[in-house]
């Protein structure tokens, strides 16, 4: 359990964004923080201290010792098992690791050896033991082993407390309010025992980004911020505070105005969570219906839960060399087992395709002991390594076919450059599936069996591998390197890292034109998958599923949807003529989507009696919808574009009316927004308050068409009786209504 999994989070998790210019204006007082789940969470700060165990440690020893250790195992073996019958999700999962904990002989075992050998009572014995794990795992090198130390302290609390009821603290923490919990960390069972209605957001001041709190915390939707010292926050316990984990800001008694922002901000939130909830759920299929897979990366089963949860139709890459790192031997049969199992019982009929172990080369395991080299990224790893460590592989088959009887799952070869690896994998399957036989133990009988398409020799022979696979992944990151002969981590030759150019393209071309030919199915599993920007390429070369980081998934569908295959079809013909990175860049840029025409006057950009308090309000809602109705990506950016046009000139235009306005990059699909307020607002205008403000966010493609329509709006706004008109529309479809009779664009 120690060294079970390995967590991967994505870039977007870990980066804040700049602080808005609608927030930033507002001069607020913060305290910057580092992301770990991103968010925004409004509540009252409570600081949670950590418990002292002395009272446990000066028990005396005692001669029912042994037998209150076996009955206080058996008593949290037994919460742990009710825990996992009424929990799901991440949740069952860290609660059955835990529950292995228990079970380990050696973390019970040694329990038992401080209590006979060195005279330990119970109590100091669990604590030695705690103190001892958490040591080790403290000076890992690993991340993910030093983030273990929550676990095993955990753990070893419930023990104490189920054997010493009557010293348990009393102060168990209950939140009766929305409540930004501060803590040095907190573990997994004090994270379930919360009510999660109340937990607006957590600042933990030692866990990091691997810690299976945060994964819970992740799975939850509670924002979650580090570095900030519990000492410069503590002065502040009781005081309402915003958590802003988008920005990785604390606010601290935030203003009226402060408040006000995070208040438009969680509105917007709201909307966007549902739509994309709605997107999410949906198959993905192009404008023009072409079906295509879109899967998850993952590294553990603790991340499927998500996974899904973004969309993934399945899992394109499970990476299960991370059972194998981070630890003093190889995991064996039955954890593996465990582990697979876990993965296809949360996907249920969703395809899981399990990665055999990539390990050796740049992926050292000190157990093997596989000499260093000198350039492991083309050395000894992955299939290469498998005759060699025959039983170790072996092992993996046999765990991974016991696990395909509970679900869909498929097996992908990593590092195959040549048939006879492939056919020598094949024997072992067909030797691991008569073991099962033999041992009786429940397995599948036959598997989906695949390769990655990483080395490029294997491109030249893509029709020998269609009579020996069923499908190809093709590992983009490894293959880009090994195409161009540049190492990626090396800086001085990494800017020639770059998927993107005609050599690339035409080997994907060839590939899944010889692998269609003969009825196999091709995906990729590498970072390409997941970018949105050559995702038109992808699906015009025909590829049958992307596999990425579920985070990205929802974007992709939604992008997915506004694509025509035709299209992108020829335009991957046009990119795999151009000669240089740079042409298929400019080819890319060029290409516009034929996309569904959204109209620039549209209800969903309407509102009335919108009760702002500011003119950063009006600005933040008004560019923020409309990123939550798909016109824009990069709503932020967005009313960065908006900002900078109002310090040339302020956009009060009198008579109670503002026209901000942009021609900007980041508009998808140019519109008018309008809201009119249920009372006047200050513009910082010459011109007076404005209860109306109409913006324009206009294409950087549209050429002078903006000014013709901020010149048409400012003669009609004139008129007297158009504006009265305006301001006494009973709803957002009257307003509507008129203007699409009084205007024309």
């Amino acid at each position: 359990f120690i060294d079970s999994d390995s967590v991967q989070p994505t870039q977007a998790e870990l980066t804040a964004h700049p602080l808005p210019r609608s927030l930033s204006r507002l001069n607020p007082d913060l305290l910057y923080g580092n992301v770990l789940a991103s968010g925004v969470g409004v509540g009252t700060l409570t600081l949670l201290q950590s418990d002292s165990l002395d009272s446990y440690r000066a028990i005396p020893a005692s001669a029912q010792d042994s037998t209150r250790l076996e009955h206080s195992l058996a008593t949290l073996a037994e919460q742990l098992n009710q825990q996992l019958r009424e929990r799901d999700g991440e949740s069952k999962t860290i609660l059955s690791a835990h529950l292995s904990l228990i079970q380990d002989d050696e973390f019970a075992g040694n329990i038992r050896r401080l209590m006979t050998e060195q005279h330990q009572g119970l109590g100091a014995a669990i604590i030695s033991n705690m103190e001892q794990v958490c040591a080790k795992l403290s000076a890992s090198a690993s991340d993910y082993l030093r983030e273990r130390v929550s676990d095993i302290r955990d753990i070893s609390e419930q023990l104490l407390h189920i054997t010493w009821p009557e010293l348990k603290p009393r102060n168990k923490l209950v939140l009766e309010k929305p409540t930004i919990l501060v803590a040095e960390d907190l573990t997994p069972s004090q994270f379930l025992s919360l009510d999660l209605k109340n937990l607006a957001g957590m600042i933990l001041e030692k866990t990091g980004r691997t810690s299976h709190t945060l994964i819970l915390a992740r799975a939850s939707a509670i924002p979650v911020l580090s570095g900030l010292p519990l000492d410069a926050i503590a002065r502040y316990a009781g005081q309402p505070a915003v958590l802003d984990a988008q920005c990785g800001v604390l606010a601290i008694n935030p203003n009226d105005a402060v408040s006000g922002y995070y208040q438009v901000a969680q509105t917007l939130a709201d909307k966007r969570q549902k739509q994309q909830a709605q997107a999410a759920a949906q198959l993905a299929y192009s404008r023009d219906n072409k079906r295509i897979d879109i899967a998850a990366n993952i590294g553990t089963a603790l991340e499927a839960p998500g996974a899904f949860a973004n969309g993934a139709e399945g899992v394109g890459l499970f990476r299960t060399e991370m059972l194998y790192m981070d630890r003093d031997s190889a995991p064996d049969e039955q954890e593996q087992f465990e582990a697979y199992q876990q993965v296809l019982l949360a996907a249920g009929d969703k395809p899981i395709i399990f990665r055999t172990m990539d390990i050796g080369g740049d992926k050292s395991i000190p157990y093997l002991n596989i000499p260093q080299e000198e350039n492991p990224f083309l050395g000894y790893r992955a299939v290469r390594i498998y005759p060699e460590f025959a039983g170790l592989f072996r092992t993996q088959l046999r765990a991974i076919l016991r696990a395909a009887s509970f679900g869909n799952a498929q097996l992908m070869i990593p590092m195959v450059h040549s048939l006879d690896q492939i056919l020598w994998v094949k024997g072992e399957i067909q030797k691991a599936i008569v073991e099962l036989k033999r041992d009786g133990l429940r397995h599948a009988e036959t598997i989906t069996l695949g390769i990655m398409v990483e080395v490029p020799s294997v491109c030249y022979i893509i029709d020998h591998f269609c009579d020996e696979v069923d499908f190809f992944s093709i590992g983009s990151n490894d293959m880009t390197q090994y195409l161009y002969a540049v190492d990626r981590n090396n800086p001085r030759v990494s800017p020639l890292y770059n998927p993107i150019t005609p050599s690339f393209l035409r080997m994907l071309q060839q590939i899944v034109t010889t692998a269609h030919q003969r009825g196999k199915w091709v995906g990729i599993c590498g970072e390409l998958g997941g970018e949105s920007r050559y995702l038109p390429l992808l699906l015009g070369l025909g590829l049958d599923e992307l596999s990425m980081s579920s985070p990205r998934i929802p974007a992709v569908k939604s992008q997915l949807r506004q694509l025509d295959s035709e299209a992108c079809r020829e335009l991957a013909r046009q990119a795999c003529e151009c000669r240089s990175a740079q042409e298929i860049e400019a080819l890319l840029t060029a290409f516009t989507p034929e996309e569904d025409v959204r109209p620039l006057l549209a209800l969903e950009n309407i509102f009335v009696d919108q009760d702002f308090s500011n003119k950063e309000q009006a600005i933040q809602f008004l560019c923020g919808n409309l990123g939550v109705n798909g016109r824009t990506e990069h709503p932020f950016e967005l009313e960065e574009d908006v900002w900078q046009r109002e310090e040339i000139v302020t956009t009060g235009v009198g008579f109670g009316v503002a026209i901000p306005h942009t021609k900007s990059q980041w508009i998808r699909h140019s519109s008018i927004s309008i809201a009119r307020l249920a009372k006047p607002i200050g513009w910082q205008s010459e011109m007076g308050e404005v209860e109306l403000v109409i913006m324009l966010t206009l294409g950087a493609n549209e050429g002078m068409n903006h000014v013709k329509v901020f010149s048409q709006l400012a003669r009609k706004l004139v008129n007297k009786n158009f504006r009265q008109s305006l301001f006494a529309a009973q709803d957002a479809q009257s307003i509507l209504t008129l203007l699409e009779t009084e205007l024309t664009f």
